[in-house]
């Protein structure tokens, strides 16, 4: 493609001085934050290792914040929360090898949850590369192949003039849906280097657009529009896509009763007539689904936890809209639709057929009867007294991040999220430590609200350290323990499995006493005291810490 003479930029004299002249002292670095910079990032988060110190410091000479946590797996958290929170890159700093390595699980966690972090790795200097064994400080044989089956995408840099198109083509792939994370590494020497660059403007790292076949639309709205029994599964995508008011338009349009994923909590309103709300877990609501004579999946592929442990078996046809061409049919067949979820319940909004079904909201009704009589009569009102204080206690606009503990469990189940991207766990990769520096991470996006974190004892000691971070910047977040002395939801299942346990009961600190050591306030609770503990701390500016000694059961599974 050729260019006039007049499409090449115009600069006054004033930029064409600047840009032949760069500002002296510069390296790599700098062409790293100026890159973020012009792409439109304003946080970073990370850990400094010595590898990356060139990137560092050029965050003292940049109007990027900084957020630095203590472990780069929190770091990744706190990352991947940011990027749930705003739809926007969150670019993430690491250094080599150990520093590298130690951030893997929260990237998993976020390619689950499809959550656009851009980490950003130091490698070996350059001439250590190859996969010679020159004995570099933190040399791996290949550090790419260590994140390669993790990320969406993997982006090497070897000079510096390779740094801003590197970093943009990373940030459009994070941003081009399904959102997710990815890597780009630079050796040592490369950010170490002066440079002679010219400054780094803005930069255009536009990502691509996924629109429906408009053929795939119209069969899709053929079939829910004749449909008997019609009713849809929200997913994840949904929230992430900010589609929910397309999905509930929808859903009155044909009537159709809606349940949401755990992925997806908020996606649809919890007390809406057609709102089966989030009982995936339960084979009430399982057979319902199963009856349905078209199902429409908005989002998800319907995994393990949203197929009730793969026991979900539809017999009518399924539509599946899904960004992630590689969830296309791979657990039912479906009319498999390659699309972002909002354009492609925009398009079906438009083409479907208005459709009436005075019934639907009764049948809805009857399923959420059955699931509460089989809840209550399992002796659990603990445990919904305590689901019942936290929601009490939590603003409605204000976002909670739950970590693999046995009320977030209950939680992805029986807790209204009220609006759409309010309520984030670990479900996606299921790793323990996420709840606290996630919510770090959304304090750090908005800092108007406060933040919600819920573990348990054994979750919180994955994190015990970001208590130093949240005092350090300040941040306006309540962590919620539950302290039941060991790791609940293992012991659970151990002790049905085999009758004992092993390795599932710990010794723990005085929660109070350390976070108090931090300069966090915090306080002992008690399921009585619980809604007014959490509201007063959640009210407070700054980071607390709330203790709950209680030992909470889970509801019993109906997939086995």
């Amino acid at each position: 493609m050729s260019h006039d003479h007049d499409d090449r930029p115009q600069l006054t004299a004033a930029q064409a001085a600047a840009v032949l002249n760069p500002p002296a002292g510069r390296n790599g670095g700098d062409l790293v934050v100026e890159t973020l910079q012009g792409l439109g990032a304003t946080t970073v988060f990370g850990l400094p290792g010595q590898h990356a110190l060139g990137m560092f410091d050029a965050l003292r000479r940049s109007s990027l914040r900084y957020v630095g946590l203590r472990v780069e797996n929190n770091a990744g958290f706190a990352a991947d929360a940011y990027g749930r929170i705003t739809g926007e890159v969150a670019p993430l700093l690491l250094s080599t090898g150990p520093g590298a390595l130690t951030s893997l699980a929260a990237l998993q966690e976020a390619a689950a949850a499809s959550a656009p972090v851009l980490a950003i790795s130091s490698q070996i200097p350059t001439a250590g590369l190859g996969g010679g064994r020159h004995g570099y400080l933190h040399e791996l044989r290949d550090q790419q192949a260590s994140v390669r089956d993790i990320v969406k995408s993997v982006h090497t840099v070897r000079t510096a003039s390779q740094i801003p198109s590197a970093i943009a083509a990373a940030w459009e792939s994070a941003l081009t849906a399904p959102h997710g994370p990815v890597w780009v590494e630079i050796p040592q020497d490369v950010l170490l280097a002066g440079t002679t660059l010219p400054v780094v403007s803005a930069m255009d790292a536009t990502p691509r657009e996924l629109y429906p076949r408009p053929e795939l639309t119209i069969a899709a709205a053929h079939l829910l529009s004749h449909a008997e029994r019609p009713v849809i599964i929200a997913g994840g995508g949904v929230v992430r896509s900010d589609a929910s008011g397309k999905l509930r338009a929808l859903a009155e349009k044909i009537d159709a009763p809606v349940v949401t994923t755990f992925g997806g909590k908020g996606a649809f309103p919890w007390e809406h007539p057609l709102s089966l709300r989030s009982w995936l877990e339960d084979r009430h609501t399982t057979d319902f689904l199963e009856d349905a004579d078209v199902l429409l999946v908005v989002g998800s592929g319907l995994g393990e936890l949203s197929s009730n442990y793969h026991t979900f078996r539809p017999r009518g046809r399924v539509i599946q809209i899904e960004a992630d061409a590689g969830k296309l049919e791979s657990n039912h067949p479906a009319l498999g639709i390659h699309s972002d979820a909002r354009e492609a319940l925009a398009d079906l909004l438009e083409a479907v057929e208005r459709r009436e079904d005075p019934d639907a909201a009764e049948r809805v009704r009857t399923v959420l009867e059955k699931v509460r009589v089989r809840i209550e009569a399992q002796d659990l009102t603990l445990e919904q007294q305590v689901l019942a204080a936290v929601r009490e206690a939590l603003p409605h606009a204000a976002p909670s991040f739950w970590d693999m503990t046995i009320l977030a469990y209950w939680a992805w189940s029986a807790f209204d999220a009220r609006r759409p991207n309010t309520m984030h766990s670990a479900q996606g990769a299921g790793g323990l430590g996420y709840g606290f520096p996630a919510a770090i991470g959304a304090a750090a996006a908005d800092p108007t609200k406060p933040v919600l974190a819920v573990s348990g004892d054994g979750g919180a000691m994955y994190s015990i350290a970001e208590l130093a971070t949240a005092r350090q910047y300040d941040l306006p977040l309540t962590w919620l323990i539950v302290d039941d002395g060991g790791y609940g939801i293992l012991r659970e299942y151990m002790t049905g499995a085999f009758g004992e346990t092993t390795g599932t009961e710990l010794a723990r600190p005085d929660f109070v006493a350390l976070a108090e050591s931090f300069g966090v306030p915090a306080v002992r609770t008690s399921p009585e005291s619980l809604a007014a503990d959490l509201g007063k701390a959640l009210a407070a500016p700054g980071p607390s810490v709330v203790v709950l000694p209680a030992l909470l059961r889970m509801f019993e599974p109906t997939h086995l």
